[in-house]
């Protein structure tokens, strides 16, 4: 079966946006998952897919151009991960959206969807999020691993990553790597 592995990058305090709605501390949104070599598809929210959509397709157009989303121009992991969503299938899990620019994204309507992509031959699936997408999935079970990269910031008012979580549930501590800049790289098994 192949394993859905769950990337977030939050601060010490636990959130995932800032009061004005975006994580101004990441620097790069590609940066620490190292996850490309290990997954051939992506899953994510209805509520998140838009903007990944089109901050990855800006980066594809324009690689060397600055982002207007963060007013500097994409990083080389950052053009690299804007490549392999380019070749990457996706998959959105809505009950309502039905449309997409990449000509390589499916929908997926119920959690009984996802698991059945888990059983379909091949790599991984890469969880990109959002934070809601997240959290029922770690609800229902359907996460493997959860990748988290800690900022050396409390952020105070803003969006928490676990706000949607329903109930208890213990993980094992699997990887703890000190980063650049103070961060932390932690790997849980579900």
């Amino acid at each position: 079966m192949r394993k859905l592995i769950a990337g977030m990058q939050t601060s010490i305090d636990g959130k995932i946006e800032g009061p004005d709605g975006y994580a101004d501390w990441v620097e790069a949104w590609s940066d620490h998952y190292d996850v490309m070599d290990r997954v051939d598809a992506c899953l994510l929210g209805a509520g998140m897919y838009p903007g990944y959509e089109a901050y990855w397709s800006a980066i594809q157009t324009a690689p060397h151009e600055a982002l207007a989303a963060t007013g500097k121009p994409p990083t080389p992991g950052e053009v690299d991960y804007a490549r392999f969503t380019a070749r990457t299938p996706h998959y959105v899990l809505s009950s309502s959206m039905a449309s997409a620019l990449w000509p390589t994204t499916s929908f997926l309507r119920g959690l009984d969807e996802v698991a059945a992509l888990k059983q379909q031959p091949g790599k991984d699936i890469y969880l990109v999020g959002g934070a809601r997408t997240v959290t029922s999935l770690i609800d229902a079970g359907l996460v493997d691993e959860l990748r988290l990269t800690i900022h050396p910031l409390l952020v105070g008012e803003g969006k928490p990553l676990f706000a949607g979580t329903e109930r208890r549930r213990g993980l094992e501590l699997r990887k703890v790597e000190q980063l650049d800049g103070g961060q932390v790289s932690l790997i849980y098994g579900g």
